[in-house]
């Protein structure tokens, strides 16, 4: 075991001539599970001081490298190498004891435990006479939300923090490791723009006192703006290594998918029907927090339409989104579906009457781990099924295996376990759960959180074919990249309100950032400048 680790101080300068070498290699590198090859005999590097951003699509095996990297597993072949040394990396207390830590792409927080516990859960500081030392743990953890520009005490439960900022907390936690080698898968994910700036200015600190970073994010623009050299996975092989400065997003999206980013569905039919949902003056109270999360908000979405509200994280867009899925009780206001009231109905009852939600965090909301692929796709339509008191498993077969070609989930099969697929891959199934129950209006919160360049094209391109069937979408979203090309229509939510409507085919991605406060502009509910 290692020592108890000490305060992490501000990194000192420990290399000049030395920056840039190699301090982490990875030699002929394969990885199998079954019949699956995840990793082809890759050749990697880390250099020190530099930051390496990995591109690739889901599944190409940039996470299963990154696990191999830091101990959380074992390759079936090849070996790594670590200050020109070979090492073994069998567990990840033994990485971290070599400077290697990572920022997972999915949550790893004890939702149970306090900020200040999760941060230095498994390597607790220690007094002299051995006993935890809180205080001390308290003033690192105050110090780190400090340096990271959130406004977050030790004391508060994760379980009361949005994703955004559960993802801060993962990001601490390694930064608290004071590591040499810092991984960081999707770090970016949950984040708002200021976030990510705040996030950026720590790794170029880091890097500017030798630490090597690994980042992987399928934010293709941020990760060529943080990017030293850059590497290109597909289909479990390292296909491209290249310096930042010749690299650009066409040039990334090439190598990834091997042609360019072609989706943009403003073009598409606008062909609607009657009103499918229909939200009137609704308004949601977080308690806990005492405040207005969503304040006074109506709209409507048709049949064959897709409707996008944009804004940045806090705004009330999720809690808006449980509201409507009725996870969460609506304050005043009324909830139409068809032109019926729903007031008082569950989750359950809103996805048989043709309601259903793709929640943001699919792993705490959206995913049953302990389930296989096909058992998680179908269990919200498993009733549909049902003959007789028994389950038709030839309608669910063919169901599953329907659903799991339209929206191209990469698996070896049904039964394969939901924790062997990627993130997006996992996030695809959670759609096409959905999906599978046959509704008339689906919620999405975003859907693409996680996703590549190429899935993201897939899945829009599955919703308007949905909707060109008369399902009316709603989604939320934080890239307003995607808002402008991938919907018939554009809210923007700003502090719980709806505060402007826009057409993508007229509107700019500058009028959706202003109107949205991320340049510094507060807007009033009818859309004028405060």
């Amino acid at each position: 075991m290692s020592a108890a680790p000490t305060a992490p101080a501000e990194p000192t300068d420990m290399v000049a001539a030395a920056d840039g070498e190699v301090v982490l290699r990875a030699v002929d590198i394969s990885q199998t599970y079954g019949v699956t090859r995840a990793l082809k005999s890759v050749n990697f590097e880390v250099r020190r001081g530099k930051v390496t951003v990995l591109f690739g699509e889901n599944g190409a095996g940039k996470s299963t490298l990154m696990k191999i990297l830091s101990g959380v597993e074992t390759p079936t072949g090849g070996h790594i190498e670590l200050d020109g040394e070979v090492v073994r990396l069998d567990s990840t207390t033994y990485a971290v004891a070599q400077g290697i830590s990572i920022i997972h792409q999915e949550l790893n927080l004890c939702a149970n435990l306090n900020v200040r516990d999760n941060i230095f859960i498994g390597r607790e500081l220690r007094t002299r006479t051995g006993a935890i030392d809180y205080t001390r743990e308290h003033e690192i953890t105050a110090q780190l939300m400090e340096r990271l520009e959130e406004p977050i005490r030790p004391t508060t439960l994760v379980q009361d923090l949005r994703v955004g900022q559960q993802q801060i907390i993962e990001i601490a936690r390694a930064l608290a490791a004071d590591a040499r080698i810092l991984i960081m898968d999707e770090p970016t994910s949950a984040l708002s723009a200021t976030e990510v700036e705040v996030l950026f200015k720590v790794i170029r600190e880091l890097t500017s006192h030798g630490v090597a970073i690994v980042y992987i994010s399928h934010h293709l623009e941020e990760a060529i703006e943080i990017a030293d050299y850059a590497v290109v996975f597909r289909d479990g092989a390292l296909v491209a290594t290249e310096v930042a400065e010749r690299i650009d997003l066409p040039w990334v999206v090439r190598q990834m998918v091997g042609r360019d980013a072609d989706y943009d569905f403003r073009d598409e039919p606008r062909d609607y029907a009657d009103v499918a949902l229909s939200v009137e003056s609704v308004t949601v109270v977080d308690a806990e927090a005492g405040r207005v999360a969503v304040n006074n908000v109506s709209l409507e979405v048709r049949r064959g339409e897709i409707v996008c509200i944009y804004g940045l994280m806090g705004a009330g867009r999720t809690e808006l989104m449980e509201a409507l899925a009725g996870r969460d009780p609506v304050s005043t206001g009324r909830i139409l579906l068809d032109g019926n009231d729903i007031a008082g109905t569950t989750v359950q009852e809103r996805i048989g009457l043709g309601l259903g939600l793709v929640p943001e965090d699919r792993q705490r909301d959206g995913l049953i781990q302990m389930m296989s692929v096909g058992r998680n796709m179908s269990l919200p339509s498993l009733l549909n099924r049902v003959k007789n008191s028994f389950i038709e498993l030839g309608k669910e077969k063919a169901s599953i295996a329907r659903q799991s070609l339209d929206v191209r989930v990469k698996t070896s099969g049904p039964n394969a376990p939901i924790t062997s697929l990627s993130g997006g891959n996992q996030q695809k199934v959670v759609i096409a759960k959905m999906l599978m129950a046959d509704p008339k209006v689906l919620l999405l919160d975003e859907p693409t959180r996680g996703i590549d360049v190429g899935a993201k094209g897939e899945i829009f391109a599955l919703l308007f074919r949905e909707a060109r069937r008369g399902l009316a979408v709603l989604y939320v979203t934080s890239e307003a990249g995607e808002a402008l090309t991938a919907s018939h229509r554009i809210l923007v939510m700003s502090r719980g309100r709806i505060v402007r409507q826009f057409d993508p085919r007229s509107c700019t991605r500058d009028e959706l950032m202003t109107a949205s406060g991320e340049h510094g502009t507060d807007y009033d509910p009818n859309g004028d400048p405060r």
